[in-house]
């Protein structure tokens, strides 16, 4: 009976001890499982983290490619697409584009002298761009650089017609290079940024003249008409008339104008004549620059 009662402890006890083996392997097994399934969600979160670091939302997008693609926008806007060319055998103005609308330049030099902030005005009320052309010694004193940014910051372009208004042909190089270079250091100094357009006074160039101009990245400029210099077109209606009329207006006009009280008075007639012959002013921003 004791031997039986012996037995029968050590069965219970083997028993016992399986028993609690077994558990102690259920036990890891579910550890196990959890200690595999803690590890994915891991990794999930760092995936999730990673896609959230490298800008890509909902849609799938780069955001480093938005912003590149938003700086080419801006670029863009600044930046108008060259429609126009500036032919220098004739100095018209051509179309880089098929297109049987004539169009034509407006040009004002000697700018700013007394009127040309006046003249911008009433350009920009009329939607007509045009090229200031600038000479140095008007914008040596604060009125002259505040119609300087003025006109600039209106979206007009602005030209380099020297500083002194010499003629280039009658100075040594290195005073070419000074009137040129001091003045295109000078207005860039204004409006932050550097002339695109050159014209010599008088339409007097030199081979050096342009050697600097084209080194300075400038396109050189000339005209096809102008007649405000004129004792007889230094009045409003007679000027006016013989800007619309005159049998020099045809397609890619380039059109001079200057600084004066007459031709400030003659601008909005000049520009509503010439629309109303069919022809489109020009943006100077669309004519295609050096390459």
């Amino acid at each position: 009976m004791i031997k039986s009662s012996f037995y029968l402890v050590i069965i219970f006890a083997v028993l016992i001890i399986i028993a609690g083996c077994t558990t102690t392997v259920e036990q890891e097994e579910i550890s196990d499982e959890e200690a595999v399934e803690e590890i994915e969600e891991k990794e999930q979160g760092n995936s999730d983290s990673k896609e959230f670091d490298s800008g890509e939302g909902e849609s799938g997008e780069d955001e480093s490619t938005s912003k590149d693609q938003q700086t080419e926008d801006n670029i863009s806007e600044q930046e108008p697409k060259a429609l126009y060319k500036v032919n220098e055998t004739n100095w018209k103005v051509e179309s880089l584009t098929e297109s049987e609308q004539n169009i034509v330049l407006l040009t004002i030099d000697d700018a700013p002298d007394k009127y040309s902030a006046d003249m911008a005005d009433a350009l920009n009320e009329l939607g007509a761009g045009a090229i200031f052309f600038v000479n140095g010694h008007f914008i040596e004193s604060e009125k002259g650089q505040a119609d300087l940014k003025k006109i600039h910051d209106m979206g007009f372009e602005i030209g380099n017609h020297t500083m002194n208004h010499p003629n280039l042909k009658e100075l040594s190089e290195e005073e070419q290079y000074r009137e040129i270079v001091e003045l295109n250091d000078l207005i860039e100094e204004v409006t932050g940024e550097r002339p695109r357009f050159f014209r010599a006074p008088f339409g007097a160039n030199t081979a050096y003249s342009e050697s600097v101009v084209r080194d300075e990245g400038m396109i050189l400029m000339n005209w096809t008409y102008g007649y405000d210099w004129e004792a007889e077109y230094m009045e409003k209606e007679a000027l006016a008339d013989i800007m619309v009329n005159t049998p020099l207006l045809t397609n890619g006009a380039n059109i001079l104008m200057h600084d004066r009280e007459w031709t400030m008075e003659a601008i909005e007639d000049i520009v509503t004549g010439l629309k109303e012959k069919g022809y489109d002013i020009v943006d100077p921003r669309e004519i295609k620059g050096l390459q």
